[in-house]
């Protein structure tokens, strides 16, 4: 199905572009200059009552990370926006400022234990 998320462009610039990029399939990959993005990709976690997570186009199950930003990681641009229920929050590898391409989307609403660690981008 669709989902329809509204980003934070005016809070999150560089993290919404990244995002929006994958969405639209405008992003070519240099080796062989054919798309990349989120296109046929698949929700590899599932938290029940949680969350859900999607976004690695790389290696589809969750290790895989891209950017737009040179296909690296890249920074943590703002974390003062608290989750939420229908939140969409940037996953990382477990550390800070490594953010690519995989994120989540927030379904329950005591979420202080995400705060100050992942970026929120956008809502559901």
């Amino acid at each position: 199905g669709r989902i329809t998320i509204e980003l934070f462009s005016h809070i999150v610039p560089r993290t919404a572009e990244n995002f929006r990029c994958f969405c639209t399939g405008e992003v070519k990959d240099p080796r062989n200059h054919k798309p990349v993005g989120y296109k046929n990709t698949l929700i590899h976690r599932i938290v029940k009552g949680v969350l859900i997570q999607g976004g690695d186009f790389v290696k589809y199950d969750g290790t895989g990370c891209y950017s737009i930003f040179g296909g690296m990681r890249f920074l943590d641009e703002n974390l003062s926006t608290k989750h939420f229920r229908g939140a969409v929050s940037m996953a990382n590898a477990g550390e800070p400022d490594s953010n690519g391409c995989q994120f989540f989307i927030v379904a329950c609403n005591n979420t202080e234990w995400l705060d100050g660690k992942f970026v929120v981008f956008g809502k559901v």
